[in-house]
């Protein structure tokens, strides 16, 4: 240092309070992810699918719908606990008290004249029933007991620094043994605080006078207001909780505690000051709760009853818990997770609630944020490319899971199978893109320049690598296949719980194929009461419809389209539905329909088939449910075109399609890598399929 000296630095350390944690680990959206894909899948919209995950909570969290319950029974507990009366309860306990130690003292006292005694039994015989009309009457009364004079100062006392409380949070403990000076401290501080609102109120104010305000009276705001805003805001939610107190009491008690009021600290001064602090705050933020009430329903008299202080404390709890779930219904317009209170949330129901709402939030915005929602030019929120690909990469896993689990085998790769290394390498030639086989390319080069020990130019270039030395490994060529998958989308799909299985399998499938097969050519085709072909994004978001009509005639007229297409490719036919074809088109392209099925829709659905087996298509039928009818149908049907027949389990349909697709490619035994995914153990698939009916 300059000066010779080394400074001693302070550190300061606070509660973070600057938005998202900077240091906390990325949320997992793949959980979120997997559950809005299965609502949209369902039918819902990305948004409501993103605010139903939202409401249901993810497995390591509360969602909101759980929160809100807490919120609604911590809100049912203080009403049913709760009773207004404490500060009444207390005043007659210390005026009974006064009263009976003032008789005790007439009748012990034998100097005391009888006339006199007589008069003043008399007085405490009349007192009247009201508590607040029996203060007021003993307030110039001479009492003899020493003990009971100071039962009935006890009451002033109590009744001011419950006012007192009732407005500024605390102030009932602070002043508990307060003296004259005290209270005259008191007195001033809300003089110069309502003459500063006052100021405030015409506009005249300046932030000098908050600034000596605070550094006269700081003391008494121990939440360090900033500014005047601030300042007002606290005292504002505070009065307003006040005066809902007051309208929640009855009527009587109401009265009872103004009267009550003008004995604080012996003086109405106080109940003056605070009436006119009130009034300014009232002026100032008119849009605080002044009218509300709430209904509690504890036991008068018991010792859960709630004095002024209390009593108000509890009007804010109730205040927040009502904007708690407000927030939480994220039921109005333009809602969003942000606008949940952190801190009232952990007030209210602990820090572990307000975790799980913080990461909530955090959720809503990394999937705003992380481009798996877009919002299309209708404004409308869709699941992007990014999503559906991650989407589809979740299926594709638990699809190789149920297969690997149901064979139970290790990977059993062979050698030379499709596209995969025969186990031997030779020499690259320019435009080629498999990888490079680096023991044998080293040993190439070490060989070479063995060789060329003593050849100086050589050993001068320096170069470890010749383009000669490179090897790559050998594979075998990979046929590519035209798949077209035909799904059902007739309204008896969604009417069954048919609907999301379906749409699962088709993206996996998709997934599978523009990931680890592009040279393969999916198509994926609808057919309902017409057939249409589909990109993934709008079959996932596809809506069941009241439509009758299952056209497979059409579906196949566009899948042999498809196989015509890419004559050099294996036609692969992959058909799920779950009834007998009940349309057709007819040749000017109108939609023919009947139930039970016509003759004519049969003879064009078979005549369409036959020709995707003339084309040379491996054909799978998925027959969902147990029909009998449609079971000897579709078992016809794959007779014609020498396919097979599946009728898996809804669980398990889209390691049905998948594997069938993989075996239908001819490749022999599908590995692991096939899905992209090398920790998955191999399975058998042939080249017939998987799982024959």
């Amino acid at each position: 240092m300059a000066d010779g000296r080394s400074r001693r630095r302070r550190s300061r350390y606070s509660r973070y309070a600057g938005g998202p944690d900077p240091l906390a680990p990325p949320v997992d959206l793949a959980e979120a992810l997997e559950y809005i894909g299965d609502d949209v899948m369902a039918g819902y919209s990305p948004e409501r699918a993103m605010r139903e995950f939202l409401r249901r909570g993810g497995s390591e969290g509360r969602g909101l719908d759980e929160l809100a319950r807490e919120v609604a029974r911590k809100r049912q507990e203080l009403l049913s606990k709760h009773s207004l009366d404490g500060t009444l309860q207390e005043v007659r306990d210390l005026l009974d008290k006064a009263v009976l130690a003032e008789r005790q003292q007439l009748a012990r006292d034998v100097t005391m004249d009888d006339g006199d005694r007589a008069f003043r039994e008399m007085q405490m015989e009349g007192l009247p029933s009201s508590t607040a009309a029996a203060v007021s009457e003993l307030a110039q009364y001479d009492w003899q007991s020493a003990e009971a004079r100071e039962n009935y100062e006890k009451i002033k006392d109590l009744l001011g620094r419950e006012l007192l409380d009732q407005r500024f949070q605390g102030m009932k403990q602070a002043m508990e043994g307060a003296t004259e000076q005290d209270r005259q401290a008191i007195n001033e501080m809300l003089e110069d605080l309502n003459e500063l609102l006052e100021k405030n109120r015409q506009g005249i104010d300046t932030p000098e006078d908050f600034a000596d305000f605070m550094d006269k009276h700081g003391d008494f705001f121990p939440e360090n207001p900033r500014n005047i805003d601030e300042l007002m805001d606290a005292l504002a939610q505070r009065s307003a909780a006040a005066q809902r107190m007051l309208n929640s009491m009855t009527p009587e008690q109401r009265q009872e505690l103004m009267e009550l009021s003008a004995q604080a600290f012996g003086s109405p001064a106080l109940m003056e000051s605070l009436n006119r602090l009130d009034a300014n705050l009232q002026a100032l933020r008119p849009g605080e709760d002044w009218g509300g009430s709430a209904e509690f329903s504890g036991e008068p008299g018991s010792s859960t009853g709630l004095g002024l202080g209390d009593g108000t404390g509890v009007l804010q709890d109730l205040a927040e818990l009502d904007d708690l779930a407000d927030q939480l219904s994220q039921s109005y317009g333009g809602a969003r997770m942000d606008d949940l209170d952190l801190d009232k949330l952990a007030r209210q129901l602990g820090d572990q609630a307000a975790v799980d709402a913080r990461t909530l939030q955090d959720l809503e915005r990394a999937l705003r944020d992380s481009g798996y929602l877009k919002r299309t030019s209708d404004g409308q929120l869709r699941l992007s490319p990014k999503a559906m690909r991650q989407l589809g990469k979740a299926l594709l896993k638990d699809v190789a899971t149920r297969i690997s689990g149901r064979q139970g085998q290790r990977d059993l790769r062979q050698a030379g199978a499709a596209g995969e290394r025969s186990g031997s390498s030779r020499e690259w030639a320019f435009g080629d893109t498999e990888p490079w086989d680096i023991p044998r390319t080293v040993l190439n080069a070490v060989r070479r320049r063995a060789e060329s020990a003593g050849d100086r130019a050589e050993s001068r270039s320096g170069r470890l690598f010749e383009m000669s030395d490179i090897e790559v490994h050998e594979t075998e060529a990979r046929t590519q296949a035209a798949v077209a998958l035909l799904v059902d989308t007739s309204f008896s799909m969604a009417m069954d719980g048919r609907w999301v299985p379906m749409k699962r399998t088709a993206l996996a499938l998709h997934q599978l194929v523009s990931s680890r097969f592009r040279g393969d050519h999916l198509q994926l085709i609808g057919f309902g009461r017409h057939a249409e072909v589909m990109e993934i994004e709008q079959l996932t978001a596809l809506d069941s419809m009241w439509a009758k009509g299952t056209n497979l005639h059409h579906g196949l007229l566009l899948a042999n389209r498809h196989f015509r297409k890419h004559p050099n490719a294996q036609p692969v036919l992959l058909i799920v539905t779950d009834g007998e074809p009940t349309s057709h088109l007819e040749p000017d392209g109108q939609v023919f329909f009947s139930y039970p099925p016509h003759p004519v829709t049969i003879a064009n659905s078979v005549r369409e088939l036959d020709n995707a087996g003339r084309l040379g298509a491996q054909v799978t039928f998925f027959r969902l449910g147990e029909d009998p009818g449609l079971a000897r149908f579709i078992d016809q049907m794959a007779k014609r075109v020498d396919g097979r027949v599946v009728a898996p389990e809804l669980d398990d349909l889209g390691a049905a399609v998948v594997g069938s697709y993989l075996g239908s490619r001819g490749g022999g035994r599908p590995s692991s890598d096939d899905f992209g995914m090398g920790g998955f153990p191999g399975f058998y698939g042939g080249n017939r399929g998987f799982w024959v009916g």
